[in-house]
């Protein structure tokens, strides 16, 4: 069937970042919803045949996307997480995958029966665990820093390792066979390094200074680093196939290790290509499968594939991290969780099709025992990770938890009133001094810039889902909440209002603009001074449990006209500042949290003030 391309290509967009959102809504991983709409738009409808479609683009295509969204992967690989994990992680890269290669290579050999060259690259091929699937089953998760930067450095960097292995093997089969493959392999790898370490670290280096220097305008920034992504990938090729991906990783590394005042919008921008890409590639790859090749996959292919998931996982990582100090917990999680992903399925799609070419056959149960390693590994992986991590205590048992910044009296009785009723919460300040009645409450505190680069080492910030800025000074809360609210949302980043907003028109130049900084907090002419005034007489908050015997009507009708509405906590364990979302039902609502002053009146608070 043909298709205009234009049409085609808007098609893959749409569908894909359609899903991506459902995905986001069921939370669910998308990636289960990509394939599945691989296989729609391919074998199922034929409206999508990329092999006859993009003819010899798809490979370029496929690869240029691998090594952006490898290079989106290594600018998350921050030094600190490598410094506090560095034993483990070594082993996780060097022995757990050399036992995991040597694993698979020997059952697809002798359970299957298929040849060395393509039992070896099968092996070097589930070394993979990528970034695509991992990162979002990671924030899916809630888990804690330290199991997650190891699933996080291990996905990143073995990816592309397996890809080299893969390479290397291919290509000693096909070209050279007057050496021992061991050392063929060896120096490989070897020379792969050296070059993707000179080009990737010079280059990164080199953008750095420039970006410091100002020899590039912030309009070409994200431009420039897309540009020199793909410029290091084909230079690294041209000394070593599939080097490449190799130099991007550690490009991305490089940089983001920089400490560049910019990191943070060059990876929102490159977080923003990538969904693109994933969406897009896993779509192009699913639909050029032959699902007529899954059907005929023999008991003994799924008998490998069952080992991999069950026993050649959990025994690579038991046996590569003994002697090291992870703990049991985080063990059985890192054996357990091992999604493959984009990676595996561009290289099983390209070399399964290459071998078969020069006339091993074998070749073709490649690419559909890859794709079923996929299916069940994402499945399986994706379904159960969040409840595993809580079972093991590897992540928040809530479904919500506040970061205050601010530490003042009344800001304090908020954590601690929040903290009574099961919700996590972290009180922040830059002074000892307001942080002291909180250390008194057991209230859990960093005492620091939240700014800082320093916050995101020594706190989980994984385990906060809101942010709530109430210092004395508005702009620094407006600051706050611009910088929290692309890793939060902007829904989940929250500030006082501004004190002069009142008194001013629309018009105003001293109004903040509602494009920046995060949602209001309460109603007007609460604010930091309003607070401050009222606690000193004795106001305080309150929460007050619904039921069907005493809903949220009741209470409106029974408290008096000056109670400030707070918080609502839905029976879920949501926190909803106000005003809150008009969509919650009052029935979903568990407790309320009010600030009530000291004294009753028999007035009735205005449901409607806003």
């Amino acid at each position: 069937m043909n298709h205009h391309m234009a049409e085609l290509l808007a098609s893959i967009l749409i569908v894909g970042i359609a899903l991506q959102w459902i995905g986001w809504r069921l939370k669910i991983p998308a990636l289960i919803l990509l394939i599945a709409a691989g296989f729609i738009m391919g074998p199922v409808t034929g409206w999508l045949n990329p092999s006859e479609d993009f003819g010899e683009l798809l490979q370029p295509m496929i690869a240029l996307s691998v090594a952006v969204i490898l290079f989106e992967g290594g600018l998350s690989l921050r030094w600190h997480e490598l410094k506090q994990n560095s034993r483990v992680i070594y082993r996780l890269i060097t022995w757990s995958v050399l036992l995991t290669f040597a694993f698979g290579s020997l059952s697809v050999h002798y359970l299957i029966g298929v040849s060395w060259p393509v039992s070896l690259i099968f092996g070097a091929i589930i070394i993979v665990t990528g970034p695509t699937v991992i990162m979002p089953l990671l924030k899916q998760a809630n888990l804690k820093k330290g199991p997650s930067s190891l699933l996080r450095w291990e996905g990143i960097v073995n990816d592309p390792i397996g890809a080299l292995l893969v390479v290397l093997i291919y290509g000693y089969y096909v070209r050279t066979e007057n050496e021992t493959l061991a050392l063929g392999v060896f120096i490989g790898l070897a020379i792969s390094l050296v070059v993707s370490l000179v080009l990737s670290v010079s280059l990164g280096l080199f953008i750095a200074r420039s970006f410091r220097k100002g020899l590039v305008p912030e309009y070409l920034k994200s431009p420039l680093i897309l540009v020199a992504v793909l410029l290091v990938y084909t230079l690294a090729n041209k000394v070593q196939s599939e080097a490449g991906l190799l130099a991007t990783t550690i490009l991305g590394i490089t940089l983001a290790n920089q400490n560049l005042k910019t990191l943070h919008e060059l990876k929102r921008f490159k977080e923003y290509v990538t969904i693109l890409l994933v969406s897009s590639t896993f779509i192009v790859l699913t639909a050029d499968i032959d699902p007529e090749i899954i059907k005929h996959l023999q008991w003994q292919s799924w008998l490998v594939l069952a080992l991999v998931i069950f026993i050649f996982r959990p025994l690579a990582v038991y046996l590569s991290t003994i002697g090291t100090d992870i703990s049991k917990q985080e063990r059985a999680l890192l054996a357990w969780i091992a999604p493959r992903g984009i990676v595996a399925a561009s290289v099983a799609g390209l070399f399964g099709s290459e071998l078969s070419k020069i006339g091993y056959a074998d070749a073709e149960l490649l690419l559909p025992m890859v794709f079923a390693l996929i299916i069940m590994t994402v499945l399986l992986h994706g379904l159960t990770i969040g409840w595993l991590a809580r079972k093991l205590n590897l992540a928040s048992i809530h479904p919500d938890g506040i970061m205050i910044v601010g530490a003042a009296d009344w800001s304090t009785r908020l954590a601690v009133e929040l903290q009574k009723n099961d919700i996590p919460v972290m009180l922040i300040d830059t002074q000892w001094a307001q942080l002291e009645s909180a250390r008194m409450q057991n209230i859990p505190i960093h005492y620091g810039e939240v700014l800082s680069e320093r916050t995101e080492e020594v706190l989980e910030l994984a385990h906060f889902t809101k942010l709530v800025a109430v210092t004395p000074n508005e702009a620094y809360n407006t600051l706050i909440c611009s910088l929290f609210a692309p890793e939060l949302g902007k829904r989940n980043v929250y500030e006082l209002r501004w004190s002069n907003v009142d008194k001013l028109s629309d018009e105003s130049v001293n109004k903040p603009s509602e494009a920046i900084g995060g949602d209001r907090l309460f109603i007007d002419g609460v604010d930091d001074e309003y607070f401050k005034k009222t606690y000193a007489e004795g106001w305080t908050f309150k929460s007050t449990p619904l039921t069907e015997e005493y809903t949220l009507d009741d209470y409106l009708n029974s408290n008096p006209e000056s109670t400030k509405l707070i918080c609502l906590i839905t029976k879920a364990g949501f926190v909803n500042f106000y005003p809150w979302d008009q969509n919650i039902e009052p029935e979903d609502i568990a407790i309320l949290m009010s600030y009530v002053p000291p004294q009753t009146d028999t007035k009735k608070i205005n449901s409607g003030e806003r």
